[in-house]
C-alpha cells in the first residue's frame, strides 16, 4: 500500500514537473487575459455610475490605456501576456497535454482551444497596433468580417454557425459559473480558505456575467446572418449598450460589470493555481 502510494505521488511530482517553462508562460497568459476582462469591467462600471468610463470593447479599452502614460508599454506588456495565453491553448489544441482525447467531445473541446487561440490572437495584434498609434475604431473589423462572410456562397449559414456556437459557448460558461465546476481545475489544496472564496465567488459571478454577454453577442452574429445585414452585428461594446438599453438598464450594467470585473480576477487566480500536469485525472 505505501509502495503504490510513494509510486503515485512520484508520478505526480514528474508530471507537474514537466516543461515547466509552458507552466510560466500558460500562468502569465491567463493573468494578461484576466487584465483585459477586469479593465473592460471597469469602463462599463464607471459608465453605469455615469463617472466618465464607457461601454466598450476591447479596441476602446486598449486606445483608453494608450492615452494614460506609459501606456503604450502597457499595451505591449498586455499584447506579449496575450501571446504567451495563445501558446498555451495552442498547445492544448494541438499537443493534448490534459488527455482530452480524440473522441467527438474531446475534438470538439480541443477545436473550441484553436478558435480561442484565433480569437486571442487578434486581440494581440489590436494591442500592438495601437501601441503604435496605428488603431481604428472600435468595431470595423467586425463589421468588415461580417461583411465578407456574408458575400461569400454560404456565408450565411457560416455566420449563422459562429452565432450559434457563441450562444452555446455562453450557455456552458453559465452552467460551469452557477454550478462551480470550474473549481475542479483549480489547485484548491494549495490556497488558503480566503482564497478559495474569493476564487469561488469570483468564477461564479464572472462566468455567469461572461456566459451572458457571449449570449448576447451571440444573438446578434445569427440576427446578421439572418436579415443579411453586417451592422447589425455586434461584439463586446455593443453587447454592454444593449444591457444598458433595457429597463433599469444602468443598474444591469453595472452588474455584469462587475461580474466582468470578477471574471478578470478569476482568470488572474486560474493563472496562478490552475491544474496544469500533464496527463492529469479529469
Amino acid at each position: 500500500m505505501d509502495t503504490t502510494q510513494s509510486m503515485s505521488n512520484k508520478n505526480e511530482v514528474s508530471k507537474e514537473d514537466i516543461k515547466p517553462w509552458i507552466r510560466r508562460m500558460a500562468r502569465a497568459g491567463y493573468m494578461a487575459k484576466g487584465l483585459v476582462y477586469a479593465l473592460i469591467g471597469v469602463l462599463a462600471f464607471m459608465a453605469a455610475i455615469g463617472v466618465g468610463g464607457k461601454t466598450t470593447g476591447t479596441s476602446g479599452m486598449f486606445r483608453s490605456i494608450a492615452q494614460v502614460p506609459a501606456g503604450n508599454v502597457i499595451l505591449w506588456l498586455i499584447g506579449l501576456g496575450l501571446i504567451l495565453y495563445i501558446m498555451w491553448v495552442l498547445i492544448k489544441a494541438f499537443k493534448d497535454p490534459q488527455n482530452e482525447g480524440s473522441d467527438l467531445k474531446g475534438m470538439v473541446t480541443r477545436t473550441g482551444y484553436f478558435v480561442s487561440g484565433v480569437i486571442y490572437g487578434a486581440l494581440a495584434f489590436k494591442a500592438f497596433k495601437i501601441a503604435i498609434n496605428a488603431g481604428s475604431g472600435s468595431g470595423g473589423s467586425q463589421d468588415t468580417l461580417s461583411a465578407k462572410l456574408l458575400s461569400q456562397p454560404f456565408g450565411a449559414w457560416i455566420l449563422g454557425a459562429i452565432g450559434v456556437i457563441t450562444i452555446g459557448y455562453g450557455l456552458f460558461e453559465l452552467i460551469i459559473g452557477t454550478t462551480q465546476k470550474f473549481l475542479k481545475n483549480i489547485r484548491t489544496i494549495k490556497m488558503s480558505d480566503h482564497e478559495i472564496r474569493i476564487a469561488r465567488n469570483a468564477g461564479t459571478a464572472g462566468l455567469t456575467a461572461r456566459g451572458i454577454v457571449l449570449g448576447i453577442i451571440g444573438f446578434f452574429i445569427v440576427r446578421t446572418a439572418m436579415t443579411h445585414n453586417p451592422s447589425k452585428a455586434k461584439g463586446l461594446d455593443g453587447a454592454l449598450a444593449e444591457v444598458a438599453q433595457k429597463p433599469f438598464g444602468q443598474w444591469l450594467l453595472g452588474v455584469v460589470a462587475l461580474g466582468l470585473i470578477l471574471y478578470g480576477l478569476y482568470q488572474i487566480i486560474r493563472g496562478r493555481y490552475e491544474q496544469m500536469m500533464f496527463g492529469r485525472v479529469k
